[in-house]
């Protein structure tokens, strides 16, 4: 076997599926808006109009977003997938495997995965849009033009999910292939991150206070305060993920109970504080995204129901509010969608890589139900930690969001608190938990313990 086969480092390309997944995700996403935005626009320019524009710039900013929550997925399952093969991997490097050829091995097979998801993605992408445009075409929806089958931005975002695979792939591996650790600088780097967290997250709140204040002043530059505050702040959360989250974990854990399963539990879903971290940052970012937008739009809803209307203009606001609330959903849940397959498959994973701890546990008295309550509860912590942190974060957006666009003209601050979709959210995190638990927990019980301690 040569040392660039990527058998080496990941095994068999199964092991890699999550990034298959990942990438025809998002590729058949991006293929889907980006040839809507193509034929709208070609409408719009028969027809008058600048809806494909609109939708072109809207919907780059939420591709880039799934990119972003993509990356994450992708970095925190291919370290995932290294750490359970972390004795071959030692092996490899006693024998003179260096970490450059190892990383090598790994970049290629993930690229090979990624550039197979993509391209099916990007099939189905585009032909669910054609299909769409056929349809609309032949109801005059739309006119009978001449459109691109095949646009070519759909062809290159498509090579930029590829790119982001392997960029994440070379980001997610470097520590876990490396081998050797550096007190200094890493002490250093963190000073700095945290103390970059600290400065953005002040800042960021300084301009949703900001926000509130123009808003209140009948501004419109308050919304764009609410959006770089947002913005600012949203990414400090990200920079200092890395000790926020963890203790944010930390304390969701002890709510757990203390029996034996909740204490082990708790301690594994920090026992690796840059795994905890990916793991529960993508469905924090989806989770605040869609709680802002539906907070904003409840917050919005109330504000407007306080004017003086006549009963036509109430139910054509709500009707536009509702429509807007469902495009926005729609753009943003794909990023849910991957977060929740990155979550799922690095639960299972993770429990596959302690295939001999769980042995160990078997043979110390752990029952059987004992070992599926411990790895239930450990998505429970990890997963709901990202579920409160979401509502809290996106309740806080959508009301700043809301008070800088008509503050002026409503009195009182509205905080939007939207019951049903709460519940919605509550309701996929417990399908979230059931999915990355149950499923991993019932391969771990059906080891036999001797066999599982046997397990190098």
């Amino acid at each position: 076997m040569k040392a660039s086969d990527h058998r080496l480092t990941a095994g068999s390309l199964r092991e890699l599926s999550t990034v298959g997944v990942v990438c025809g995700l998002s590729a058949a996403y991006a293929g889907m808006v980006l040839t809507a935005s193509d034929f709208l626009g070609r409408a719009g320019d028969v027809e008058g109009g600048n809806l494909g524009t609109v939708l072109g710039i809207v919907s780059t900013v939420f591709i880039l977003i799934a990119l972003f929550v993509a990356g994450l997925v992708i970095s925190n399952g291919v370290d995932t997938v290294i750490a359970g093969r972390r004795k071959q991997l030692e092996l490899l490097r006693l024998i003179g495997a260096s970490s450059k050829q190892l990383r090598s091995s790994l970049t290629r097979g993930v690229a090979q995965v990624a550039a197979i998801g993509a391209a099916i993605g990007l099939v189905v992408g585009v032909a669910a849009a054609d299909v769409a445009r056929v349809v609309m075409v032949s109801r005059d929806v739309l006119p009978d033009i001449r459109y691109s089958y095949l646009p070519p931005t759909t062809v290159l975002a498509a090579a930029v999910v590829v790119g982001v695979a392997v960029l994440a792939t070379l980001v997610g591996s470097r520590k876990t292939l490396s081998g050797a650790a550096v007190t200094g600088p890493k002490n250093s780097m963190n000073w700095l991150r945290n103390s970059a967290a600290v400065v953005l997250v002040g800042v960021g709140a300084l301009l949703l206070a900001a926000a509130c204040f123009l808003g209140e002043d009948g501004s419109m530059s308050g919304f764009v305060a609410a959006f770089f505050g947002a913005a600012v702040t949203a990414v400090g959360l990200l920079v200092g993920a890395r000790i926020l989250v963890p203790a944010m974990v930390g304390g969701v854990g002890r709510l757990l109970g203390a029996s034996p399963a909740a204490v082990l539990a708790r301690k594994n879903s920090i026992a690796d504080p840059e795994r905890t971290t990916r793991s529960t940052v993508g469905l924090f970012i989806g989770v605040t995204l869609i709680t802002t937008i539906v907070a904003g739009m409840s917050s919005l809803q109330s504000s407007i129901d306080r004017w003086d209307l006549t009963p036509e203009q109430v139910e054509e606001n709500q009707r536009a509010m509702s429509m807007m609330t469902w495009v926005l959903i729609g753009l943003i849940l794909i990023s849910v969608i991957i977060a929740a397959v990155g979550f799922v498959s690095t639960m299972s994973l993770t429990v596959i890589g302690r295939t001999r701890e769980i042995g160990m546990l078997r043979a110390m008295g752990f029952t059987a139900k004992q070992v599926r309550s411990t790895i239930t509860l450990e998505s429970i912590a990890l997963s709901g930690t990202a579920m409160i942190g979401g509502l809290v974060l996106g309740v806080v957006f959508g009301a700043v969001g809301s008070q800088s666009l008509i503050g002026a003209i409503t009195p009182g601050f509205p905080i939007g608190l939207p019951v049903g979709a709460f519940a919605a959210i509550v309701a996929g995190t417990v399908a979230l938990v059931l999915a990355s638990s149950l499923p991993p927990s019932r391969r771990a019980v059906a080891v036999a313990p001797v066999d599982a301690l046997a397990v190098v």
